[in-house]
């Protein structure tokens, strides 16, 4: 069983930035492939970004460019820094890990979410 619990989130004026923190225990991290998801009110959950063990990075086109996803594998964290922040990145923001390191089975254990709020 994993457990993960996101930080970071929080009220911010467009064009600023935040870092969101996911730290995970109760499984060999390195090994596991994790993510960043969001949902916005009235609308369904989207990926956000993801890493494989081996560093591996793919993101959605709304955010190639401004947020970039990374880990470490000593802290057991995986960490989201978002840059140029627009009030179309406001949604509540999901760590998300895989069994294994398999990026495709990302959803098999969840964060309770981190509230990210982008005033215009």
């Amino acid at each position: 069983q994993v457990q993960l619990v996101e930080s970071g989130g929080g009220l911010v004026q467009a064009g600023g930035s935040l870092r969101l923190s996911c730290a995970a225990s109760g499984s060999t991290f390195s090994n596991n492939a994790m993510g960043w998801y969001r949902q916005a009110p009235g609308k369904q959950r989207e990926l956000v970004a993801r890493i494989n063990p081996g560093g591996n990075t793919n993101y959605a086109d709304s955010v190639k460019g401004r947020f970039t996803i990374s880990r470490d594998n000593i802290k057991n964290t995986v960490y989201l820094q978002m840059n140029r922040l627009q009030p179309e990145d406001t949604a509540v923001y999901y760590c998300s890990a895989a069994r294994g390191s398999n990026w495709y089975r990302l959803g098999d254990y969840w964060g309770q979410g981190t509230q990210v709020t982008v005033s215009s």
